[in-house]
């Protein structure tokens, strides 16, 4: 399951193009393992922002952090996560249901080339990460370690063998790492000198969690 390579998909969207643009459906801390509104439609896409990231586009059909666009229908767009259906309007708050089995528990679901994608947080500050198990650590670029305070220089310097190579890391210890509702303390991190298109959560991380993967489903369940 190891990514081994990380790609990066930019584009842009104009606001001629909203059909709707309000944050709304933002489900609380009992609710779902994240939170998830619904920021605008784009004809057949809907800007859906997940556990505070930046809205991103999901087509019709197609997935996103386990969760998946139904039917989009003129400013409401049903969606599924956890088997269950839930219809995100924009300008309107709907609530989640809890899940008592779910808390400890996050779903994913992969994208096109098979990668695991989830957005979650480190030290309280908004991270996207990409799901290795090939990195021994949750790895961070320099860039995103500056934006979330975390100072490499007080970390130890060591080397680390990489997809591209043996590169100059430093170790730090990450006060927390939460992916849905798991929530894990002192997690060793590697911090890159250059910058890294996105964070890896690697087996420091992983090797904490119970991780079953069943056809494009990944499910991470809390173990200690």
């Amino acid at each position: 399951m190891a990514t081994g390579r990380m790609a990066v998909k930019c584009g842009r969207i104009g606001t001629r193009h909203f059909m709707a643009a309000a944050l709304v459906c933002l489900f609380g801390p009992n609710a779902w393992g994240g939170n998830v509104g619904l920021a605008g439609i784009l004809g057949s896409k809907a800007l859906l922002v997940i556990d505070g990231g930046e809205p991103r586009a999901v087509t019709l059909g197609q997935s996103l952090d386990g969760v998946k666009v139904l039917q989009i229908q003129g400013d409401q767009v049903l969606v599924e996560f956890e088997g269950k259906k839930r219809v995100l309007r924009v300008g309107q708050n709907a609530v989640g249901v809890a899940d008592a089995e779910g808390q400890g528990k996050h779903v994913l679901t992969a994208d096109g080339q098979g990668q695991f994608y989830t957005t979650g947080t480190i030290n309280g500050a908004s991270i996207r990460f990409l799901v290795d198990t090939g990195a021994s650590a949750v790895a961070l670029g320099a860039a995103d370690a500056r934006r979330l305070g975390i100072d490499a220089g007080r970390g130890e310097r060591m080397l680390s063998t990489t997809a591209n190579g043996v590169v100059e890391v430093a170790r730090v210890k990450l006060d927390t790492v939460k992916v849905g509702n798991i929530v894990l303390h002192n997690v060793d991190g590697m911090i890159h000198r250059s910058d890294l298109p996105f964070a890896l959560l690697g087996m420091s991380f992983l090797n904490r969690v119970e991780l079953q993967r069943d056809g494009g489903t990944m499910t991470l369940k809390k173990r200690f």
